[in-house]
């Protein structure tokens, strides 16, 4: 299997339905969470709702420098716009697993050679090197969406 099926592979996993790493994904964990549960805040921890604009907003970033331009900041990562209803809630999921297969798909299509490549400036180091960190900065995220939704339960 090639570099760029592997890393598909193990994104979708993470996101959308693997259960191998974790046991769990994003699409299981987020399915039985409502809007006011994904909102709610304990302590200082970020809220689930948080969490997934958060991931979602590298993964739509990573899409637009597989078309050429890096158009995100870190800085704009949690400007959650307001969850104020359960048709809010289910759109931010739902851009997310949009988002989260289109990223996929356009990895599968890439040559395993784009990833030695340098991430639009050599100081991003190469697409393997971003790729990997996205799938392990999704992971980490997703730890931490497993034990809110405990502490919220």
């Amino acid at each position: 299997m090639s570099t760029t099926l592997q890393l598909a592979k193990r994104f979708r996993e993470v996101i959308l339905d693997g259960k191998w790493i974790a046991n769990t994904n994003f699409k299981d964990q987020l399915s039985d969470i409502s809007w006011e549960q994904a909102t709610t805040k304990i302590g200082s921890l970020n809220t689930i709702a948080m969490l997934t604009f958060h991931i979602d907003y590298y993964i739509a970033g990573l899409i637009n420098v597989f078309g050429g331009n890096l158009e995100i900041r870190d800085k704009y990562s949690f400007d959650l716009p307001p969850i104020e209803n359960e048709e809010h809630w289910e759109n931010l999921k739902n851009k997310f697993w949009n988002d989260a297969e289109r990223f996929a798909d356009l990895l599968e299509k890439m040559p395993d050679s784009k990833m030695n490549e340098s991430f639009v400036d050599e100081k991003y180091g190469t697409y393997l090197r971003n790729i990997d960190g996205m799938i392990e900065h999704a992971y980490y995220h997703l730890g931490q969406i497993s034990l809110i939704k405990k502490l919220i339960n």
